[in-house]
């Protein structure tokens, strides 16, 4: 995933399926200039890390 895109899942409205290593995760922030990404597991919101934006896949 690219970090444009990363951001504009972030903004939406809906719901948009992103994983991280095959696990569902949420976006909490994206640091476009780094080309990372703040997520947490959908199950553990205090589980927060930073990962490269390209290590997210969108679940279409």
């Amino acid at each position: 995933m690219q970090a444009n895109r990363a951001q504009e899942i972030l903004k939406s409205d809906d719901k948009i399926n992103v994983k991280l290593n095959g696990v569902s995760v949420w976006i909490d922030s994206v640091d476009v200039s780094q080309q990372t990404a703040k997520v947490h597991p959908e199950d553990r919101p205090d589980d927060t890390r930073v990962v490269a934006v390209d290590e997210l896949r969108e679940e279409l």
